[in-house]
């Protein structure tokens, strides 16, 4: 799935990055394939509503099948280890344990879970990260906007009260591995307001079944994939109360995971990591050129 066309971004130069400095700070393969390695940490400072993160591009090794590697969009996505997805925390079809009728996204950011309640009486239960944004959902929302591979840009908001953190960045971020949104995001709407609250893919991937400090919503990029092809435009997605997660998933699950910290990485990194993968989709849509022109 390709999506839709890609912002273009003008970086670089002005931060001081050189080709060499790409090769040298980020472990980028250069290749048509555009396979991309992702390194730790590398946009954990950014409250995008999600983090990167991720081991040396496992393949599938121990990782069960819907969590092994996946092309995508001309990006390559990491297996999943196994060791992240122990006990609950895996996509499951589950009885459906909750209040809420089917076609609903029920949220329980204390359980650390998303269900996609069916009409069977059955729900799809996705292990979630829920950040210090995504704490702060409480009210009831619709999808509105789906997109694969976002791009990312802070708010106006986060660039007047943590420029520190965000400004270096207010030109935003495209599109692709490095994107804090992941390989999918949903946004959501309050009637025809845009929340800024977003469910979303992450590499980072020991998060999941955590609470962050950044973020909004956070799903393993599998499951952010899964998630997005069973959901249309115009779904409701509702937050279940602390009370609620008690009653309905017990007192030990309704207190999962724990509080982590934050990564910090210096923005150079993650602006060499962005050069890299411009450079990469360039050298792609080269070959594509030239391949239709000898077609020709």
């Amino acid at each position: 799935m390709g999506g839709p066309p890609r912002k273009k971004f003008a970086l670089g130069m002005r931060h001081g990055i050189n080709n060499e400095t790409i090769k040298d700070a980020v472990p980028v393969l250069f290749s048509s394939s555009l396979r991309v390695v992702m390194f730790a940490g590398l946009l954990a400072g950014l409250n995008a509503c999600a983090t990167l993160d991720s081991d040396d591009a496992p393949q599938n090794g121990d990782s069960p099948a819907e969590y092994g590697l996946i092309e995508d969009g001309g990006y390559t996505i990491p297996a999943v280890p196994a060791q992240f997805l122990q006990g609950v925390n895996r996509r499951a079809l589950v009885d459906y344990p909750g209040d809420l009728g089917p076609g609903v996204i029920e949220i329980d950011p204390h359980a650390k879970f998303l269900y996609l309640i069916q009409d069977d009486g059955m729900a799809m239960r996705y292990p979630i990260a829920v950040g210090r944004a995504g704490r702060g959902l409480r009210f009831p929302t619709v999808i509105r906007i789906k997109r694969e591979w976002p791009s990312w840009t802070p708010t106006a908001n986060m660039l007047r009260t943590q420029p520190e953190q965000y400004g270096d960045f207010a030109a935003g971020i495209p599109g692709g591995p490095v994107s804090p949104l992941g390989a999918r995001a949903l946004y959501l709407f309050s009637g025809s307001r845009d929340t800024h609250f977003r469910i979303h893919g992450t590499n980072d991937l020991r998060v999941i079944g955590n609470s962050g400090s950044a973020g909004c919503i956070r799903l393993f990029n599998q499951d952010v994939i899964d998630l997005y092809d069973r959901v249309e435009n115009g779904t409701r997605v509702v937050i279940r109360s602390y009370e609620d997660s008690v009653r309905i998933e017990g007192e030990e699950l309704a207190n999962r995971g724990e509080e982590l910290p934050p990564l910090d990485v210096d923005s150079d990194v993650i602006f060499a990591a962005i050069e890299a993968q411009l450079a990469s989709e360039e050298t792609t849509e080269s070959a594509a050129d030239s391949d239709d022109e000898a077609e020709g």
